[in-house]
């Protein structure tokens, strides 16, 4: 089971005690406004993130976002497919605007890139989620384009913005 740690936050396996907190933001109507889980989310829905998988294993890994007092205020989500990798993070309200989901996806991705030996990683997100756009930018994803209501999500079509950076552009 793969553990990452930064400066304030450590990125580890999700274990059931986790699960209220994770029911908690994720069926926060601003926390899941952009984000494609069914609502309301149940304990049944979130407690398949609880994984022994190590990062870097086929499918999709999450991990707990913790503070150092253990408290978990999110996720991040790395979806390994062969040599391309696609993340994701959900922060609770009260972390958000704190620098953590930056913090928590650059560690990620640089283990990615680092450790797994990923050659490209993505994201695909809501257009209209203005603050993980400019993340996105500000840790060195290009926009690669915009497929226009692509997808159905909570009844309305939606935009799904493509974004990526290369290994190669990560360590130069």
């Amino acid at each position: 089971m793969t553990t990452l740690t930064t400066p304030r936050l450590t990125l580890r396996p999700l274990t059931p005690d986790d699960l209220p907190s994770v029911l908690a933001y994720r069926n926060d109507p601003q926390v899941a406004q952009y984000q494609g889980w069914a609502l309301p989310a149940t304990l049944d829905s979130v407690a398949g993130l609880v994984s022994g998988a190590p990062l870097g294993s086929p499918g999709c890994v999450q991990r707990a976002v913790t503070l150092p007092g253990g408290e978990v205020i999110g996720d991040v989500a790395l979806n390994t497919q062969g040599s391309q990798a696609e993340v994701g993070v959900t922060l609770a309200r009260h972390a958000q605007g704190h620098g953590y989901a930056r913090e928590a996806l650059h560690a990620l991705i640089t283990h990615a890139f680092t450790d797994l030996g990923v050659h490209r990683v993505h994201a695909s997100i809501d257009p209209r989620n203005a603050a993980v756009a400019a993340l996105l930018i500000r840790l060195g994803f290009r926009h690669e384009g915009t497929s226009l209501q692509s997808y159905l999500h909570r009844g309305e079509w939606t935009d799904d913005a493509a974004y990526a950076v290369l290994a190669s552009e990560w360590t130069a």
